[in-house]
């Protein structure tokens, strides 16, 4: 297998759902002898992260871009946050340097103040963290990315990239019993919403492009905040009339760590003043995933926070109409996080239009699932993933919507693994590429979560019947619902996933603010008419 037959490619051209730079960026390079393991929900995730920067000496770095941080979060067993535990590594002298969101007022259940909160805490500390608001209006900085460099010993250089904020409520297990530092979720989330949720840990020469994305949006001379608005003191400050600090040099390349390939794919919008470094926007996270769509053959894996833009929903049902062996299995939320009578209707209608296509397309080739833990709480699902042919895999920033693939700043990686996996000697896409490790791997460990099985099932391991699994391993817990004093709980976590139907009259306001406030598009006006991204 060629590796660049799935990933994409600066000189590819002819899909006719693409639209490919003649460039080469950090969106599009992808890089060979890498290591990348996965970590599956946040506790995992906050226990490597904190380890990481404990172990952290003067001079090494640490660089970070997030959507939402709450520097009180607890990142490790002994309590400690990660304010504190930035701090206390600014104080040994590790040069620590952050992007946050500029996000919108807490009025509207966004986290102005906890992101203005924790960049002063760490600020104060020595380090330097800038509130970013160059995004198109409404848009926002959506990229998760912890950076760790170190000047002496390039060959431990990390990054860990994925869905999980430095946030509230990010901070669950396998058992899903929730984060002690709640989040406000819909009520039926129950006091302490339990989440779902997949980080990346990288090490090898990735880390170099990440870096290069890091230091592009640090560098990038444009105000921090929209030009002529009003702000406060801190505001002015820490944003439009401060000159953020001269990155060190950059460092160079890590050593080789391990067999895999790994794609850096980014989210930029088309927006004035243009970006430096992306003068038209960037699209690689929908041009990736339009190509490894075109070339999946047996099963498509997905996990999604929303799962709702219909170019999205279109571009799945022309690959199920093509292959005839083609299956889409998705795990979603069960409800949207805010379910009110305002912001309900738009996500719930926007969600069943798309959902209607794909499965129109597919009938029963097509599953669409949420999860629960074992007392019946949902679980909100977070993560996005894709498994693909368990040859291709992607975790990252990204949904699956227009927002996401051409909106707001998105940051994700592809992971391809050189090494077969030698306990499956088929070829699960038929394409020459076998079985991959990796991309098996994170599938099998989901899997077992969601199903209540083990990873090494011999059932998980079949492709070709992987909907009838699903929809059977569904059904023995619908039918322990209805009759629960007939023995123990299944231990499967999943239901096939109903929509709240959106009354007909609701229907027309609804479309309206899904399409331009929900799910806008940032594509420029031309691609926009070409319907390409």
């Amino acid at each position: 297998m060629r590796i660049d037959d799935w990933f994409l490619n600066p000189e590819e051209r002819g899909n006719p759902m693409t639209e490919i730079d003649s460039r080469r960026s950090a969106g599009v390079a992808w890089t060979e002898g890498n290591h990348v393991t996965f970590l599956i929900d946040g506790v995992s995730y906050f226990t490597r992260l904190a380890e990481v920067i404990s172990s952290l000496e003067p001079h090494d770095e640490v660089r970070f871009t997030d959507w939402r941080g709450d520097g009180d979060e607890r990142v490790s067993g002994d309590g400690t946050s990660i304010s504190e535990l930035l701090a206390i590594a600014c104080r040994r002298g590790v040069d620590v340097r952050g992007l946050l969101w500029r996000s919108h007022s807490d009025r509207f259940a966004f986290s102005s103040k906890e992101n203005r909160r924790f960049a002063i805490e760490v600020t104060k500390a020595g380090g330097e963290v800038l509130l970013d608001e160059r995004v198109r209006r409404s848009g926002s900085h959506h990229q998760k990315m912890v950076l760790v460099r170190h000047p002496t010993f390039l060959k431990g250089d990390v990054a860990f990239i994925g869905g999980i904020d430095l946030s509230h409520g990010r901070r669950d297990d396998t058992e899903h019993n929730g984060d002690h530092q709640v989040i406000k979720l819909d009520p039926r989330y129950g006091h302490r919403p339990p989440w779902h949720d997949v980080q990346l840990e990288i090490r090898g020469p990735a880390v170099t492009e990440l870096d290069h994305t890091f230091r592009e949006r640090w560098e990038d001379p444009t105000p921090l905040n929209h030009a002529g608005r009003l702000r406060s003191e801190f505001s002015r400050v820490m944003s439009r009339d401060r000159v953020a600090r001269p990155l060190p040099a950059r460092l160079g390349v890590p050593p080789t760590q391990g067999g895999h390939a790994v794609q850096v794919l980014r989210t930029y919008p088309s927006r004035r003043p243009k970006y430096p470094f992306a003068p038209d926007g960037e699209r690689s996270v929908a041009r990736a995933f339009a190509k490894a769509i075109n070339r999946a053959r047996t099963l498509i894996y997905i996990e999604d926070q929303y799962f709702w833009s219909v170019e999205i929903a279109r571009l799945l049902a022309r690959a199920l109409r093509r292959q005839p062996q083609l299956q889409i299995i998705a795990i979603v939320p069960r409800y949207p996080d805010k379910d009110s009578k305002l912001s309900g209707p738009p996500s719930r209608l926007a969600q069943a239009r798309a959902l209607a296509l794909v499965q129109n397309a597919g009938g029963e080739r097509v599953g669409i699932y949420d999860v629960e833990n074992e007392v019946g709480t949902p679980i909100y699902v977070h993560a996005k993933v894709c498994v693909i042919d368990d040859v291709w895999a992607t975790v990252g920033s990204d949904n699956l919507n227009r927002r996401s693939w051409t909106h707001d700043s998105e940051l994700s990686c592809a992971v391809i693994d050189s090494e077969l996996d030698e306990r499956i000697p088929i070829d699960p896409g038929g394409l020459g590429d076998g079985s991959r490790k990796f991309a098996r791997a994170l599938r099998l460990s989901l899997w077992a979560e969601h199903l209540g099985r083990s990873a090494d099932d011999p059932e998980l391991l079949d492709l070709a019947h992987s909907s009838v699994l699903w929809r059977e391993t569904a059904g023995e817990l619908e039918s322990w619902r209805s009759r629960p004093d007939e023995g123990n709980r299944p231990l499967s976590r999943i239901q096939l996933h109903e929509i709240d139907p959106v009354p007909f009259v609701s229907q027309r306001w609804a479309s309206l603010i899904y399409r331009f406030i929900f799910d806008p598009d940032g594509r420029p006006l031309q691609l926009r008419l070409r319907r390409r991204f």
